[in-house]
């Protein structure tokens, strides 16, 4: 997890904030091939209902190391529906960290959730660069 978040760090460092989203995506694409880390782009998340799969899905920016959902957002402030997009994300796949990261300000701001599978609940690890 240090890893993603350092190369998060550095692409933000080298083009600073407030691009579109987009243009971090292709950045941290190139840093994470460059420094070996797994990663899928764009991972493609189903949901099962009973015992069917849902035709709608969920994108995730990236999956790292085949257990980090990493989402990425140039916003202002993160907002409520950008946690719950990402509580969607983790409840769906059973990943154990999810890594919200926002590019939109001067300084880079991400929030860090795990998943607990004993209650199929979400719950904040730590968050950095965000005023409380």
């Amino acid at each position: 997890m240090g890893e993603v978040l350092k190369l998060c760090f550095e692409v933000h460092k080298t083009i600073g904030g407030g691009m579109l989203e987009p243009i971090y995506q292709e950045c941290l694409e190139y840093e994470f091939q460059k420094n070996n880390i797994p990663y899928e782009r764009e991972k493609v998340l189903s949901l099962q209902y009973k015992d069917i799969i849902l035709e709608k899905t969920y994108k995730a920016d990236f999956l790292c190391y085949d257990n980090i959902l990493l989402e990425l957002k140039s916003v202002y402030d993160l907002s409520s529906e950008h946690r719950f997009q990402l509580y969607n994300y983790l409840r769906i796949t059973k990943k154990p960290v999810g890594i919200l990261v926002n590019f939109g300000v001067e300084g880079l701001q991400f929030e860090k959730y795990g998943y607990n599978h004993s209650n199929n609940k979400v719950f904040m690890i730590s968050r950095y660069g965000i005023e409380d």
